[in-house]
């Protein structure tokens, strides 16, 4: 979809009527998934969310066209209401005092609706990049660093998220800190979430089965803390395609999967979360397109190769962990989801303006 067609899906869904989403279900949405050449399209899609009732609007931050502080500061002007959330970027991406300045500048732009979701990616990744690999200890240094700049105090620190002789932001707007929510898969990360963070962004492609025993996780993890468990807010993500023609609904859902599951050890971490077997993550990665391919597949190939490879994977392992078929099937999926514990699902492969009827199709 162009700037200009996403442009008038969101006039379109101005003049329909404003659909509520009650709060014993949040629903969010991703704008710009996947990979964009133009980041435009997200100010319509945006708009749509909020017109939609949609609790948060996310951005899956990816360098180039999708930096989180540039169109969180677009979206807090064309909205009123919908949070913005990263979804997600990282602590060793930028240096903590522009990360904090970043965050309260969207803040006090937004009037307090920013959401920073925060991940670790994978070492590989930042060695190629020249920065330090994300650790437990320098993740929960990092986050106590964050919230202490963004309420004004002087941090001076030594340890493993970095050497800072001297750190504060001058001047912070009087908004709340804005909540961190840590997006995790295994066991050790959704502790981390339950102990340190605000909430925890459940990877797409997890069954309701696997978004509960993570789910149970987190808030074991927080009450072992003395922390409410109900005071960490559990977002399920889940990739939607909805009323989709056959060869649509293979590219959103089932190429998103093939450039989850080929990455090494990320694909093991879905995989074992759904108590899926293993071994069949060797039919994606032997399949002749992804030979020789060393990054995420969806950077290198294009989307109907994305279709070829998804073609091999078992079918349990796209519609037992997606919401597919008719607006009404979805929402059969999407209280499964509720009933395994999620607080907010955040719709992933179509975007706010693509969901009308979805949510409105609210039971």
């Amino acid at each position: 979809m162009n700037y200009e067609e996403s442009t008038r899906a969101a006039a379109l869904a101005e003049e329909s009527t404003a659909v509520s989403v009650p709060s014993a279900l949040a629903l969010g949405g991703y704008a710009l998934p996947g990979r964009v050449p133009d980041p435009r399209p997200a100010i319509a899609q945006a708009i749509a969310a909020e017109r939609l009732g949609m609790s948060t609007v996310w951005l899956s931050e990816r360098w180039g066209t999708k930096d989180f502080g540039v169109l969180a500061g677009a979206f807090s002007q064309v909205t009123s209401t919908v949070k913005i959330a990263a979804g997600i970027t990282h602590f060793q991406s930028r240096h903590p005092a522009l990360l904090a300045s970043l965050a309260m500048t969207a803040q006090g732009l937004s009037d307090g609706r920013v959401v920073l979701g925060i991940g670790r990616s994978v070492d590989r990744m930042w060695r190629a990049v020249g920065l330090p690999k994300s650790t437990n200890a320098a993740i929960v240094d990092s986050a106590d660093i964050f919230r202490r700049l963004c309420r004004g105090e002087q941090v001076k620190y030594d340890g493993p998220a970095g050497t800072y002789p001297s750190l504060r932001l001058t001047d912070v707007p009087e908004v709340p800190v804005p909540p961190l929510v840590f997006a995790a898969i295994g066991p050790r990360g959704l502790e981390l979430a339950g102990r340190h963070f605000d909430g925890v962004l459940l990877h797409p492609f997890l069954t309701p089965e696997a978004v509960r025993r993570s789910a149970d996780v987190v808030r074991d993890a927080a009450a072992a803390v003395g922390r409410d468990p109900k005071s960490v807010r559990i977002y399920a993500t889940v990739i939607v395609a909805s009323g989709l023609p056959a060869a649509e609904e293979a590219a959103v859902v089932g190429g998103r999967a093939v450039s989850y599951y080929q990455i090494p050890a990320f694909g093991e971490q879905l995989a074992t979360a759904n108590g899926w077997d293993v071994q069949r993550l060797a039919d994606i990665r032997d399949h002749p397109l992804l030979a020789g391919v060393r990054g995420a597949a969806d950077s290198v190939l294009e989307r109907d190769q994305l279709v070829e490879v998804a073609s091999v994977l078992p079918e349990q392992w796209i519609r037992g962990a997606a919401a597919l078929g008719t607006a009404s099937e979805c929402w059969e999926m999407f209280e499964r989801y509720r009933d395994a514990g999620a607080d907010e699902l955040v719709l992933h492969g179509s975007t706010p303006d693509q969901l009308g009827d979805v949510v409105a199709a609210r039971p």
